[in-house]
């Protein structure tokens, strides 16, 4: 990973890539804190799951915008 990812830097990344990403890391820090940090594998799938719902719902934010611009 580059300095510049690091420092909050987008690093090329499109701004739907970076919406996606912002989703993920969001869920993901919600789902550690639900947790106490920790994470078994049995608590995978849920997680995955509900990472998913975050990047469809990026997602379908965006079409709706497009949609919505369109008319």
């Amino acid at each position: 990973m580059s300095d510049a990812y690091v420092s909050g830097d987008p690093d090329g990344l499109s701004p739907l890539l970076q919406q996606i990403r912002d989703a993920v890391a969001r869920e993901l820090h919600a789902q550690l804190a639900l947790r106490a940090d920790r994470v078994d594998l049995a608590d995978i799938p849920e997680i995955a799951y509900q990472v998913t719902l975050q990047v469809d719902g990026v997602l379908t934010g965006r079409a709706a915008t497009h949609r919505a611009r369109a008319s």
